[in-house]
């Protein structure tokens, strides 16, 4: 019994840290998706300025990826979601606890 609860207890504690780091919401470089759509979604989603959407799509497009934005998960999850959802690969990063 004292072995499932301590399992339980580091699934908790795995959870909690993640979506209390600070992660990165990396968009991906693909064939399929224009210049345009990334950077209408970047500013419908995201809520970059154009010129800021427009800087992520050129480095997204010459490095293969780019942190679009910095945040909790539970910040970026719903952003990341939305991304995908227009056909656009994005993941989350942890990148601090």
């Amino acid at each position: 019994m004292s072995i499932y609860t301590n399992t339980k207890f580091q699934e908790d504690t795995d959870t909690l840290t993640v979506t209390e780091s600070y992660c990165s919401l990396i968009v991906w470089n693909d064939e399929v998706n224009t210049f345009e759509w990334v950077i209408d979604t970047l500013i419908e989603v995201c809520g970059h300025s154009t010129q800021q959407a427009e800087q992520c799509a050129i480095i997204i497009d010459s490095k293969g990826k780019y942190s679009v934005k910095q945040g909790s998960y539970d910040m970026l999850k719903p952003q990341c979601d939305a991304i995908t959802e227009r056909g656009i690969n994005a993941t989350i990063e942890v990148i601090a606890n």
